[in-house]
């Protein structure tokens, strides 16, 4: 990128809260080439681009670590080019790729398939690279060349690590090469065919998955984190009894770091009363004590990251609520479900937000993102906080609408997406 992009009168949102107040960035060469705080100053040289941000606030490009695209071989569902628009259209300028794709992403044809593809977006996407072959469970990986070839960490996301071994000798692998392993927390045995929530279960006569199933793989990986003082990363915490067991293996000083995604903190299984398959994910929707310790675990820190696992699925798929495979989409809503419900209702503060939501996640992938300082790459998102909008499935970016806000009323739009000083998202 070459050229100057001048953005006036913008509340800067800092994700490590050196300043959070209005003014002016400059942006020169893709890169943040200037910062006046206090209510900004700086003129435009000849040649900018000005853009009249008053009103709006201005934080990093956010940096989703839990996306599905589905590409390659499922792009039915979506393709790296729609799931792009999407992120873009969520203020998402760099995401992490879970490597469950066909065939999954276990060399580096795939890894540089997925980044190539990627590139003409704007959207910077960093690949996860399989665990074991195929995610089949059998062999695990060449992590050293898929490192080299641009994996940010190992995941079989979607499925568990079933042998305990195999998931101790990948963490070491993986932290050999500066990286994690993110864990897939299920256990099979008690999840069984269970689509929902146990206690939701119970109302609708369906196979449910317990809390256990999450709770009882998550202590295992606390275990042999704590036990040999190896990193791990635990995928989508939605119980409270994973969130109380993280938390006191934390105060241990287990190296154990987590993330939530928004329908973990805002919704509960009442909704799967409608027998709506759009609100069916793994893990699923839990009660609403659950939706509970999620919130406190993200105020104290347990909870590390926030994350989208985007998981994008045909309506002809989402038909049938009882046979529907898990997932949703979320790459577009990601943001305002934050604001709505964790920051308008006093729980976490709009930097504190950001922050779970940049920084950390690109500081556990060993990313360069989620900053405003000068000299970094200028990925940022202009949003107004304050302005409600209504999800409507049939106009998000992904090329599936598979979405549980559908219809609801989320506080905090996407203005404007930039990615290295090119906007390559407006809403005006």
């Amino acid at each position: 990128m070459n050229g100057l992009l001048l953005i006036k009168g913008a509340t800067l949102v800092d994700p490590e809260e050196v300043y959070a107040g209005v003014g002016d960035l400059l942006v020169k060469d893709g890169k943040i080439a200037a910062v006046a705080e206090s209510g900004g100053n700086l003129a435009a040289p000849a040649g900018t681009t000005v853009l009249d941000a008053r009103g709006l606030y201005l934080s990093p490009g956010l940096v989703d670590m839990h996306v599905h695209l589905r590409d390659p071989g499922q792009t039915h569902k979506e393709t790296i080019e729609t799931g792009c628009a999407a992120a873009a259209a969520g203020g998402v300028t760099a995401l992490a790729a879970m490597p469950n794709t066909s065939p999954a992403a276990d060399t580096p044809a795939v890894l540089v398939y997925e980044a190539a593809q990627a590139e003409p977006t704007g959207v910077r996407v960093f690949p996860i690279a399989a665990v074991s072959k195929a995610q089949a469970g059998d062999e695990l990986t060449d992590f050293e060349m898929l490192s080299e070839a641009g994996a940010v960490a190992f995941s079989d996301d979607g499925h568990p690590v079933r042998d305990a071994a195999q998931m101790l000798e990948a963490m070491r692998r993986a932290h050999a090469l500066g990286k994690r392993v993110i864990s897939h927390c299920e256990d099979e045995s008690l999840a069984d065919a269970g689509i929902v929530s146990d206690t939701a279960a119970k109302r609708l006569d369906v196979p449910g998955i317990p809390a256990a199933t999450e709770a009882v793989h998550a202590a295992r990986e606390a275990v042999l984190a704590e036990s040999t003082g190896t990193p791990v990363h635990i995928a989508h915490v939605s119980s409270r009894f994973t969130v109380a067991l993280l938390r006191d293996a934390k105060r241990r000083g287990a190296p154990v770091t987590c993330e939530t995604c928004p329908h973990y903190f805002s919704l509960d299984d009442s909704l799967l009363d409608a027998r709506d398959a759009d609100y069916r994910m793994n893990p699923p929707l839990r009660e609403k004590a659950d939706v509970a310790a999620v919130i406190k675990g993200l105020r104290d820190g347990t909870i590390d990251a926030i994350v989208t696992d985007h998981a994008p699925h045909t309506a002809g798929e989402k038909a049938d609520f009882t046979a529907a495979p898990n997932g949703v989409v979320g790459l577009e809503t990601s943001l305002a479900a934050g604001i709505t419900y964790l920051v308008r209702p006093g729980h976490l503060s709009l930097p504190q937000l950001i922050r779970k939501m940049t920084t950390v996640p690109a500081d556990l992938l060993g990313i360069r993102a989620g900053r405003l300082k000068i000299g970094t790459r200028a990925d940022m998102v202009l949003f107004d906080p304050a302005a409600p909008w209504t999800v409507r499935p049939e106009a998000l970016h992904s090329k599936s609408h598979n979405t549980p806000y559908k219809g609801m009323t989320l506080y905090g739009e996407v203005r404007y997406t930039i990615s290295d000083g090119c906007i390559i998202f407006s809403k005006t």
